[in-house]
């Protein structure tokens, strides 16, 4: 009887084992779903710039501070310092070689880039921040909606302008979308007042040629009523060269972002108003829900596209801004 049970016993013990196996999940690559998080090893995680603006410098706290709160994460930082599009293809190409389980990017030319950015999501998880590529297959954007901030920096223009006037506008690239949105933004508010556009104009995030762009538009245009920077180093770029053409209060200037130039700029009067962002939130929001997606939290990036707020200063909101600014860099 004995004997005859034992093929039963290892009958069973086969179905068992078989059994067993079958309920186990399979750990997916690092890049494609998070064997980090689930191996207990720390996830590797990045965020890459469009420019080496000190607007990034906020950023790169958010990304610091999201890492010490997880604890789970490690994050690269990587900053194109030529500010091209070929460059900034190379940091992610050599992200994705090292393995890197997500990749949050600001694309510097997003139409041009969808073939690659396509290659990079293929193989990490990729999700765009800041300025969006909405064609590709990334994950999900998170940041501004530039249309509205667009239409932000509008009402400020009209508000300076109150009789109308001729405005130029400066711009690191016309192409990419987060500049083609906050441009459309200011064309839709100021449709129907007096406000003339004279032209939209681009320096490829060079601040020199920014600078330049703006003197020579005082030259050019000396009927110019304002000069308008879409980039956060063309705010202080634009008042350099109001200033040095001895304008300062007679051309209005409205910008975008915090830079520190620009801040003592809105409130000594020299410039009218800025919209700025909240790329500290860029940065934390970023890694932060890359690395709950990776660790199986799928609602972290759902809905493909999630919006950051934007503000307008001006100059009686700067002092308390600042404030907070400092609080939120540890200074």
């Amino acid at each position: 009887m004995i004997l005859k049970k034992i093929p039963s016993l290892l009958l069973a013990l086969s179905l068992g084992a078989l059994l067993s196996g079958c309920g186990k999940t399979e750990v997916p690559p690092a890049g494609a779903g998070g064997a980090g998080a689930a191996s207990g090893k720390k996830l590797k995680l990045a965020f890459v710039s469009n420019n080496a603006a000190t607007f990034w410098t906020i950023a790169r706290s958010g990304c610091e501070s999201a890492q010490k709160e997880l604890g789970n994460v490690e994050v690269d930082f990587r900053i194109p310092s030529t500010g091209s599009a070929a460059e900034q293809q190379q940091i992610l190409d050599d992200l994705v070689a090292k393995g890197v389980d997500g990749i949050a990017v600001s694309p510097i030319d997003p139409k041009n880039q969808i073939d690659f950015l396509n290659k990079i999501s293929a193989q990490t998880l990729l999700v765009c921040c800041d300025s969006d590529a909405a064609d590709s297959k990334r994950v999900c954007y998170i940041g501004t909606d530039n249309f509205a901030a667009g239409q932000e920096a509008g009402k400020l223009i009209k508000e300076a302008l109150p009789n109308g006037g001729k405005i130029m506008v400066f711009v690191g690239y016309a192409d990419a979308q987060n500049s083609k949105d906050r441009f459309g933004g200011i064309k839709k508010e100021l449709e129907g007042s007096k406000i003339e556009i004279l032209d939209l104009r681009t320096d490829d995030t060079d601040t020199v040629r920014a600078q330049k762009n703006a003197e020579d538009t005082l030259v050019k245009y000396p009927d110019v009523s304002m000069l308008v920077g879409l980039y956060s180093y063309n705010g202080p770029a634009i008042l350099n060269a109001v200033r040095s053409a001895g304008l300062a209060g007679k051309v209005k200037i409205v910008c975008f972002d915090e830079n520190a130039e620009t801040l003592d700029g809105v409130a000594s009067g020299d410039i009218y108003g800025t919209v700025v962002q909240q790329p500290f939130q860029f940065g934390k929001q970023s890694i932060t829900k890359m690395a709950k997606h990776l660790s199986g939290d799928k609602e972290a990036l759902a809905g493909g596209k999630q919006i950051v707020p934007t503000r307008s200063l001006k100059k009686n909101d700067i002092a308390a801004f600042q404030t907070d600014l400092a609080a939120i860099l540890g200074k």
